[in-house]
């Protein structure tokens, strides 16, 4: 199927209010080798450094490699191919919709047409709350109150008034934007200890908790915001010590929350997408042992992942036991309080460059727009946004993961492969992608010294010259 005919398929699912996968028929990770291609044409870069922001330089070209040149520091198969790319994004916390908001209309729309419009970052998988995060203006369900497990105060009121609108319009700068959800925490009756902060999930609430997720998505879908795929639980492993909006799920209990979900979704009519885990690297053993269960696997064939804990490669042992399954990396949000808030951008490179390499199809971070002071936030981090909109001024200022994710977002589209890239440099790491179009795309993060880098592709070599704490992109047809 061609990305164009996904896309149509992809706006007439999403005019008829059921949930769309955009990239469901050409998704699943897989190694396809073919005979390895020269390269050609002239490279066009551009750099983010310490006096440049993604920026485009002086072009470079290929020339053949001689028989008595030195070895390459990074090469390129470009026969070998991997897992597909769904797209890159943020959260649509309701802290950076309640952010968002504070903008006028001309400087919101000059900002989404930044971030969303496919001609410039083209961020397109973004994440939303199914009720309250830690990243919130107040503590709420869709059903507060006494227990009611029939749902009948179910209600999305605040989420009409307050994030729907701000999810419409990023939507109308990219119709192609691919939408999934997670909760914070269920209501607080269907929980131990009646409440959204921390806690742990009652087992016989478990078929309520299925019918509200279909609720919330068929109430999003009726006010023309249709949602592709869903967690169950934001950070699975963790109560956070009852300081935020959090929820402990036993890994038997996720098993069987997914099979109540997954037949109720297909019932009613919905085509959304289950993602497990939603929690850290260092899960990975939790994350095999659901995708063994036969039952969770009819209706789940994905994992979400966290990076604050454990390695990249983790995520590369669950797929040796489960190639076929997809990984999304799904959060991870700078810290208003560091030094290096607005310059970080190696280090956000290179967590992008390991995820890829380990097999995910889709990076989000956290928060998209927060406050100077990281607010509003309900809880106990100091999270900053990838932009800070200023409370008093409304000044906007991008931080370096802005500029580390500009450098893939922009220039990885969906659809693209990974394809094979091996680095003998230490301090530098890269990653390589052919897009559907068949343009080449590497992405090199030197995070030591300024030097020169050699590439090789097949009887072609290039070199670059690449500044210290860097980010360069390569593209060439």
């Amino acid at each position: 199927m061609s990305i164009d005919s996904n896309r149509r398929e992809f706006l007439k699912l999403a005019a008829m209010g059921v949930a769309a996968t955009a990239t469901a028929e050409v998704l699943p990770p897989f190694v396809r080798t073919t005979p390895s291609e020269g390269a050609t044409g002239r490279i066009e870069v551009w750099v983010t450094d310490r006096n440049l922001r993604c920026a485009q330089t002086a072009p470079i070209s290929w020339r053949s490699k001689s028989s008595n040149g030195s070895d390459p520091e990074v090469v390129l198969d470009l026969g070998k191919k991997f897992q597909q790319i769904l797209g890159f994004g943020g959260a649509f916390t309701d802290a950076a919709c309640y952010m968002f908001s504070q903008l006028s209309p001309d400087a919101r729309a000059r900002l989404f047409c930044e971030m969303f419009h496919p001609s410039e970052l083209g961020l397109n998988v973004c994440r939303t709350c199914i009720g309250a995060s830690d990243y919130s203006t107040h503590v709420y369900s869709y059903d507060e109150g006494d227990p009611d497990p029939d749902l009948k105060r179910f209600s999305i009121d605040y989420d009409v008034k307050n994030i729907l609108p701000i999810l419409r319009e990023a939507r109308q700068v990219n119709p192609d934007l691919f939408l999934f959800s997670s909760p914070w925490s269920p209501p607080g009756w269907m929980k131990s200890g009646g409440s959204m902060l921390g806690g742990s999930m009652r087992r016989r609430h478990i078929p309520a908790y299925a019918d509200y997720f279909v609720k919330f998505l068929k109430a999003y879908a009726a006010e023309g915001v249709v949602v592709q795929a869903v967690t169950p639980q934001n950070e699975v492993d963790t109560d956070q010590d009852g300081r935020m909006p959090a929820c402990i799920w036993p890994q038997e209990y996720e098993i069987e929350f997914v099979k109540q979900l997954g037949p109720m979704l297909q019932q009613n009519g919905l085509a959304t997408k289950i993602w497990i885990l939603d929690h850290n690297y260092n899960l990975w053993g939790r994350a095999i042992a659901e995708l063994d269960d036969g039952g969770l696997r009819e209706y789940c064939n994905a994992v979400a992942w966290h990076g604050y804990v454990g390695k990249a490669e983790m995520m590369t042992k669950v797929h040796e036991f489960h190639p076929d399954s997809e990984m999304h990396w799904t959060e991870g949000g700078p810290d208003y309080t560091s030094p290096d808030y607005g310059t970080d951008w190696a280090k956000w490179a290179r967590t992008f460059s390991e995820v890829l390499n380990n097999w995910c199809q889709s990076i989000t971070v956290w928060n998209l727009s927060l406050d100077e002071q990281g607010r509003p936030n309900l809880g106990p981090f100091p999270c900053g946004g990838t932009v800070t909109i200023n409370s008093r001024t409304k000044e906007i200022t991008r931080s370096g993961q802005f500029w580390a994710l500009a450098h893939f977002s922009r220039f990885i589209r969906r659809g693209a492969h990974r394809i094979s890239s091996v680095c003998g440099l230490k301090g530098l790491h890269q990653v390589a992608v052919e897009n559907a179009d068949g343009s080449k795309v590497v992405v090199m993060t030197n995070d030591s010294d300024a030097r020169t880098v050699t590439l090789q592709a097949a009887d072609k070599l290039t070199a670059i010259d690449v500044a210290k704490e860097s980010v360069t992109t390569l593209r060439w047809s």
